[in-house]
């Protein structure tokens, strides 16, 4: 199935992806696996590891007969390619790509996940964390449950089918008011499809339509493969039903979970997650970055000749920074994107290729130059080791790393996969210290209060837990154990 070999630099050096959703509900009869494949192939950032789709298959009469799952280990394109040849009529369906954060990589863990029970055959799509999620699967294998995999995804589904609520929209309503912490899902019932959003907004939801069909996706930028013009955001706390509407457009029907509560959008989606031709939370994901690397640059008094990013996550906010300093950006540093991820080099040295891999810097940009080098955020400091180093070798004068992100210091219970607080590398050293550990001449992080000036007026309405440690929610004794964090040594 898989095709050559890929590395990884050890563990990853960056917060990592959770997953991204889509769904599909169409006019007329179609190829329902074809049309899922290319939103998700367009979220394929936001999960490398898996894919999946269930779809309401048509039988001979047009009509829908039954729900077929196809999901596996691997990439779009290598998990659903397939399906770009063959044809499957439907009318209806979701799909899902997986990072995982609650559960392994294993097969059985992936989405979407079907099952037929009393409220139905109903298939699922996650994206996000649920925070209580011990407290809740404890309780359920208590009734005498039995689950078939580690995903929270799974627990929703038991909430729901053992309701004693006979109506399904009564169920639903009460298995999602027993969840904490963020989920944004995609849910197919017979030929009904579903949007359902936690009330905080943490992660991104949207509805976009025209003349041929209705979409549920991640981001915005899948809309624009499927030539969506028309969208608007599946609100925080929303139950979103959407039928097909015979010869009309498909209709809506809109609940909500509880009342509206405060929101707590993930700040983090903006500075690394969506992709920069995305709208997310209302907002260009573009525009963010660069006034968060003007931001950057307005508060930096370091004297340089160029402004280059680590590509091609610190891309866009380089591109901030140089245009607020007044700086020329250049591409100093090439990435080689076929080089992947499957398996971790135990070695320093093959650690250190592994970058040489990914990453090479062009000598004739940076040697003898004065840099400031922006990456979107710190999380281990290993990779950013590695690159300064190649920039040094390369000839460049002065490195000063700018990090578009405050310093990380704390976990993420609410679909990051953050590591622990021993891991993260500015709970051990200040900017001073990790410059001399990383072989920088200075590193510099955007402050929070700044951060928080560039989502103004909302500020409020964002999650900065991982920088500040302050949650918009209550943590349980095992989550604040997780907070606690007492550092041994500023060595490592």
């Amino acid at each position: 199935m898989f095709s050559g070999i890929t590395i990884t630099v050890e563990p990853t050096d960056k917060p990592e992806h959770h997953c991204g959703v889509a769904g599909i509900i169409t006019k007329d009869l179609a190829n329902l696996p074809e049309k899922l494949f290319y939103p998700l192939y367009a979220l394929q950032h936001r999960g490398q590891e898996s894919a999946g789709i269930t779809y309401t298959k048509a039988g001979p009469s047009g009509v829908g007969t039954r729900m077929v799952t196809y999901k596996d280990l691997g990439l779009v394109s290598q998990v659903l390619g397939r399906y770009l040849t063959e044809s499957h009529p439907g009318r209806v369906g979701i799909g899902h790509v997986r990072y995982s954060t609650h559960g392994g990589n294993l097969i059985e863990n992936v989405q979407p996940f079907q099952i037929l029970c009393n409220k139905g055959e109903i298939s699922l799509a996650h994206n996000g964390n649920i925070s209580n999620l011990e407290t809740l699967r404890n309780r359920l294998t208590a009734e005498g449950a039995i689950f078939q995999s580690s995903s929270d995804t799974e627990v929703i589904l038991h909430l729901i089918s053992r309701s004693r609520k006979e109506d399904f929209r009564e169920a639903l309503q009460e298995a999602l008011e027993q969840l904490e912490g963020a989920f944004s899902m995609v849910m197919l019932r017979g030929e009904q499809l579903i949007a359902l959003r936690d009330r905080k907004g943490f992660r991104p939801l949207y509805v976009g339509w025209n003349q041929e069909l209705t979409a549920l996706v991640s981001e915005t930028c899948a809309f624009d493969i499927m030539g969506i013009t028309e969208y608007r955001e599946v609100e925080p706390g929303e139950i979103l039903v959407i039928s097909r509407g015979g010869e009309g457009p498909a209709a809506f029907e809109s609940q909500r979970i509880g009342p509206t509560i405060r929101k707590a959008h993930c700040v983090f989606e903006f500075l690394y997650f969506a992709r920069p031709d995305s709208e997310i939370f209302g907002r260009s994901v573009y525009a963010m970055r660069q006034a968060v690397g003007a931001k950057l640059a307005g508060i930096d008094p370091v004297q340089a000749d160029l402004v280059m990013a680590v590509p091609d996550s610190g891309t866009t906010a380089a591109l901030g920074y140089a245009k607020a300093k007044g700086l020329p950006f250049e591409m100093g540093m090439t990435r080689n994107h076929f080089a992947g991820r499957s398996f971790t080099l135990p070695s320093q040295a093959q650690r250190e290729f592994a970058v040489k891999m990914k990453l090479n810097p062009i000598g004739e940009v940076v040697k003898g130059k004065r840099i400031v080098l922006v990456d979107d955020s710190l999380v281990r400091g290993t990779t950013s080791k590695h690159i300064v180093k190649l920039l040094r070798d390369a000839g460049a004068k002065e490195i000063h790393l700018r990090l578009s992100a405050p310093e990380i210091k704390f976990p993420c219970f609410y679909g990051i996969d953050v590591p622990t607080r021993g891991e993260l590398i500015s709970n051990t050293h200040d900017p001073a210290s990790l410059a001399v550990w990383l072989g920088a001449d200075t590193v510099a992080f955007l402050p929070l209060e700044e951060l928080r000036e560039c989502n103004d007026p909302k500020a409020d309405d964002y999650c900065y837990a991982c920088f500040s440690g302050i949650y918009p929610e209550p943590l349980d004794q095992g989550q604040k154990r997780q907070t606690e964090f007492a550092p041994k040594s500023a060595d490592r």
